[in-house]
């Protein structure tokens, strides 16, 4: 039950009221949900969209009539927008969320700089952590600690092939988490990685960096109920390895994927069934300032050495993008 958020290239939008939301690729445009609007959306995306950056693909779940065969993915496009502030719509928030990362293509033992850069984006309480605090206002939204007691799961077999469907995304989360201790946990994020030389397909011929038909960088979801219990949170992290998905000038593929990490996690929290918090226009917090002109809602903060990438977060109260 979740297909997660997609992102169209330049302003693609989906609106929520009425079915699915895409996030975009980076260029300009907004998050919308697929609405009457949606072939004019399209058609303009599909010629705005060029070699260059592109607004933050991601699939997610639906809200009303999807216009695919997944009744829960939510797509968003790029931009800053939306319609007002952010509403809630009663469904469930994660209080004391916890991430768990499934590394399918890695070994446990491995040395690779993006799998330990993107672990202590996580880990560190000065990193990821230092910026969710504005979730609180979202009906108490927010966590003590993202690592929880589940440890992260490395499998050195990769996908079997190089197009990573959906439904091998939920069957791979569903199959980690229950051989974890606890099983499946509510209250848990599975964010699964998938390495370089693979890529996400949603199911409905959009696809993330590798694929053909570039239209998302990651998304966030939850199980559809068969290869997944539709309790269960998960998102699906391809490696950004191409122009469409990558940041500001100087981040590493680590960073663009830390970017992706902290916008899929916090709506993952806000709106963790796609039936929670989002706009009259259908943008959830982070679609709100998502990439952006100039990619102006970007930023990088040094910590004890590290230099993690983060986009801005939608704050209610401020009625802004914030830090």
């Amino acid at each position: 039950m979740t297909y997660a958020e997609r992102v169209l290239p330049g302003i693609l939008a989906m609106v929520k009221g009425n079915a699915q939301r895409a996030r975009p690729t980076k260029g300009s445009g907004q998050m919308l949900k697929k609405s009457l609007t949606v072939m004019f959306a399209l058609a303009l995306a599909t010629a705005m969209y060029a070699e260059g950056p592109s607004p933050e693909l991601n699939n997610g779940r639906t809200h009303q009539m999807p216009t695919n065969a997944n009744a829960n993915v939510d797509f968003h496009a790029a931009g800053v927008g939306g319609s007002g502030n952010l509403v809630d719509h009663g469904g469930e928030v994660l209080t004391n969320a916890k991430v768990v990362y499934i590394f399918w293509g890695w070994a446990s033992n491995t040395t690779d700089p993006y799998v330990a850069e993107i672990r202590s984006f996580r880990d560190d309480p000065n990193a990821m952590m230092a910026h969710i605090g504005m979730l609180a206002q979202y009906r108490s939204t927010g966590s003590t600690s993202l690592k929880g007691t589940q440890p992260d799961v490395f499998d050195a077999v990769p996908p079997s092939q190089a197009k990573v469907t959906d439904a091998m995304v939920q069957a791979k989360a569903a199959a980690s988490c229950a051989a974890l201790s606890g099983g499946c946990k509510t209250d848990t994020i599975y964010e699964v990685f998938i390495p370089a030389g693979y890529y996400s397909d949603d199911g409905t011929g959009a696809q993330s960096c590798g694929g053909t038909n570039l239209q998302y960088c990651a998304y966030h979801g939850n199980g559809d109920g068969a290869n997944l219990s539709a309790s269960i949170k998960y998102s699906i992290q391809p490696y950004p390895s191409c122009s469409g998905c990558h940041g500001l000038a100087g981040w590493t593929a680590y960073n663009d994927e830390e970017h992706f990490i902290v916008h899929e996690t916090r709506e993952a929290m806000t709106d963790a069934r796609l039936n929670a918090w989002w706009d009259r226009a259908g943008y959830e917090a982070d679609d709100k300032c998502a990439w952006g002109t100039n990619l102006k809602f970007l930023f990088s903060e040094t910590v004890s050495g590290h230099t993690y990438a983060y986009q801005q977060e939608y704050s209610n109260s401020a009625r802004n993008c914030v830090k």
